[in-house]
């Protein structure tokens, strides 16, 4: 009879981003001066974020509404393009 293995319930996932490359090399440098990896780093943020921390909830709340206020900005920019387009296009007053 063989004996009974028991499988390691932990499994490991991947996460693939693109960062600057000097955002990149800061952290590394940030790392390296603290003797971390950026994996241990990276974990660590992602399991203050799954226990509700505050300061992570926080930042998280500060780039949503940093997201969300340049998307605002973003569409005020090209609304206000198009109207003066508009206007430029049906100005009576234009020679055409």
């Amino acid at each position: 009879m063989m004996p009974k293995t028991y499988k390691d319930f932990e499994t490991k996932k991947t996460i693939h981003f693109t960062i600057t490359r000097e955002s990149h090399s800061k952290l590394r440098i940030a790392c390296f001066n603290k003797r971390l990896s950026m994996q241990e780093i990276f974990e660590e943020i992602a399991q203050r974020i799954a226990s509700d921390s505050p300061d992570m909830i926080r930042l998280l709340d500060d780039l949503s509404k940093n997201k969300r206020d340049k998307v605002i900005k973003k569409l005020s920019k090209t609304d206000a393009e198009s109207l003066f387009n508009l206007i430029e296009e049906e100005n009576p007053l234009s020679e055409k």
